[in-house]
């Protein structure tokens, strides 16, 4: 994984990179990134690269008969397609294994690999056929500008979901200038050091709280754990956000942000506007609103809501654990509803009761199961043993490199505004009537945001040599989107 990494950043990315940059015709670089992205899929799954172009390939066929057939049935036989194709690879273990404890019976289990990114990538493909059926985008003829859009490799494998309306533009007229070459490449370092600085440093810890034996586990080294897990999905997957929206910009794309600073959010429903923005979106648009949103009474709106949790907590794997989390999130929103008055509280008070539930919900969600979950939150609440052990475990974890990156993370966590004109000073400065010092205040402010975007690109050049640096002495690991 480390050398697949190494030979993106250093090889396989500068290749198709220049390439496209010097290819002057749009269908030439249309057909290299389609190359491109499928030899990227091919890399990590040889065998599921043809699943994901035959998925491509019957989404663009049904939305081709939807022209000559019944447009109903089309949909409906797309949907059942595409989600049967989804059950089958990523559910079938997790059915089974659930009938067989309901039912105490002994079904063989069968043991499928889950392909890389089938559930975005098929959540992708269904957003087109469906948009294709609404009439908000028109049937696309060409099969190989569908499958750019499906197999676009840099938000390919872990998002964001991208809807094709939203590309569909780009795909055949993009421009790319050397300032938003530069833009995308410091968004690229950025979420690359959001990952390997960040998100692998709290992974260590976090995988040594949830793999402690719970005896030598006390509150301390729980909520040591389970901050540690909080800040690192967080970094994990929005740095992967920010590499794929910084990549496709490079290449004349413009994803919509997937990540709005939601540990900044005031209650659970303010979360999930901010959270994972692409795929709560997605929910919204083709499950909830179809489903009657909350134009059928509020028990309607109630049952809408519990099923919208359920499938987003069962998107993220097949496993109780994930199900349970997205109810909990459920139960909470409902809360809210119910209680208006819940809102009225302060601001720090609110914030911290979100973070709380929060918090709590990722416990659930990195557990591999849910007794295992109940247990290590009952650790962050009644584990008062101080024993030599527990208290061992804690010193090993606090290193000094870890509550630096941790410092780093609760900073990053927050809207950090810089590069406006307040803060560089220079509100002060406008207004002037006499056009000789409006001149000078105007030249002043240009170098200094000059001098500041200087910072900034020098200050990137030194993360993309410390991420590459912490790369080659193997410190890595796999996005966790990865395997959903």
């Amino acid at each position: 994984m480390v050398f697949s990494s190494l030979v993106f950043l250093c090889i396989f990315f500068p290749i198709i990179f220049c390439l496209h940059s010097a290819i002057p015709s749009i269908k030439v670089k249309n057909v290299l990134l389609i190359i491109a992205s499928l030899v990227f899929y091919a890399f990590g799954e040889p065998v599921y690269v043809i699943l994901m172009v035959i998925s491509a390939f019957l989404n663009y066929l049904c939305a081709i008969l939807m022209e000559k057939i019944n447009r109903k049935a089309v949909l409906i036989t797309a949907v059942v397609v595409n989600i049967g194709i989804l059950s089958v690879f990523k559910y079938t273990g997790f059915f089974i294994t659930t009938l067989n404890s309901i039912l105490h019976c002994n079904i063989n289990v069968p043991q499928i690999t889950l392909p890389i990114g089938i559930s975005f990538f098929t959540f992708q493909a269904l957003s087109y056929v469906i948009d294709v059926y609404r009439e908000q985008v028109e049937i696309q003829k060409n099969f190989g500008k569908v499958l750019l859009y499906i197999s676009f490799f840099p938000q390919l494998i872990a998002g964001p979901i991208v809807k094709y309306r939203d590309i569909a533009l780009e795909i055949d007229n993009r421009s790319i200038s050397i300032a938003e070459t530069a833009q995308g490449l410091r968004r690229f370092i950025c979420g690359l050091a959001k990952k390997i600085l960040i998100s692998n440093t709290m992974a260590v810890v976090a995988d040594h709280a949830f793999g402690q034996g719970f005896d030598s586990l006390n509150i301390l080294g729980a909520w040591i754990g389970a901050i540690a897990y909080t800040m690192q999905i967080y970094f994990d997957f929005s740095g992967y956000s920010d590499m794929a929206i910084g990549l496709g910009r490079m290449f004349g794309f413009h994803f919509k942000e997937n990540f709005e600073h939601p540990y900044g959010s005031l209650t659970i429903k303010e979360f999930w506007r901010r959270w994972h923005i692409s795929l709560s979106s997605w929910f919204k648009e083709y499950v909830y609103i179809p489903l009657g949103g909350n134009r059928k009474g509020k028990i309607r709106t109630g049952v809408n809501k519990v099923i919208v949790f359920f499938l987003t907590g069962l998107w993220h794997g097949a496993n109780w654990t994930f199900v349970v989390w997205g109810l909990f999130h459920g139960a909470f929103s409902f809360l809210e509803e119910f209680v208006p008055s819940l809102k009225k509280l302060p601001r720090v008070i609110l914030h911290l009761y979100t973070m709380l539930i929060v918090t709590v919900g990722f416990v659930i969600f990195r557990a591999d199961t849910l007794s295992l979950g109940l247990t290590f939150i009952a650790k962050m609440f009644t584990g008062f043993e101080f024993s030599a052990a527990s208290m061992s475990f804690i010193y090993q974890q606090m290193t000094p490199f870890f509550i630096a990156m941790l410092i780093a993370a609760v900073i990053g966590c927050g809207p950090i505004c810089f590069l406006n004109r307040k803060i560089l000073g220079f509100s002060n400065m406008e207004g002037h009537e006499n056009g000789k010092a409006t001149t000078e205040v105007s030249d002043l402010c240009s170098k200094k945001e000059n001098l500041v975007q200087f910072t900034l690109y020098a200050a990137s050049f030194v993360l993309l040599l410390w991420c590459i640096i912490r790369l080659s002495g193997g410190s890595y690991n796999p996005f966790i989107y990865f395997r959903f």
